[in-house]
C-alpha cells in the first residue's frame, strides 16, 4: 500500500469517528476539516468535501449542500465501521496499524 493511500484511509477513520462523537452524529465539513487537522492530517477543505461525497458513496454518511459547507450526518452503517464492528475497503480499521 502506498503511504497516499494510508493516510486517506486513516483521514476516512478519524472522518467517522469525529462524526461518532458529535450529539446528533451531524457535523459540517468545516468543523470536520478543523477536526482532521487536530489528528495530524493536513487536507485541503476540497479534499475533506470530496472524501465526504465519497464517504457518502459507502453509505457511511449522508451530505446535504447548503453552499459553502456539506452538512453531515453520520450512518448506521458508518458508526458500525467507526467502532470497526463492520469493514468497508479504503477506510482504516481501528486499531489497524497503530
Amino acid at each position: 500500500m502506498k503511504y497516499q493511500d494510508f493516510l486517506r484511509e486513516d483521514m476516512r477513520l478519524v472522518t467517522l469517528r469525529i462524526l461518532s462523537e458529535m450529539p446528533g452524529y451531524t457535523s459540517n465539513s468545516s468543523v470536520i476539516f478543523e477536526g482532521l487537522t487536530r489528528y495530524g492530517h493536513n487536507p485541503s477543505r476540497d479534499l475533506v468535501k470530496s472524501e465526504l461525497l465519497w464517504l457518502e458513496e459507502q453509505g457511511l454518511v449522508s451530505t446535504e449542500d447548503i453552499g459553502t459547507v456539506l452538512v453531515v450526518r453520520l450512518t448506521a452503517r458508518g458508526a458500525d465501521v467507526a467502532a470497526g464492528r463492520a469493514i468497508v475497503p479504503g477506510v482504516k480499521r481501528p486499531g489497524a496499524g497503530g
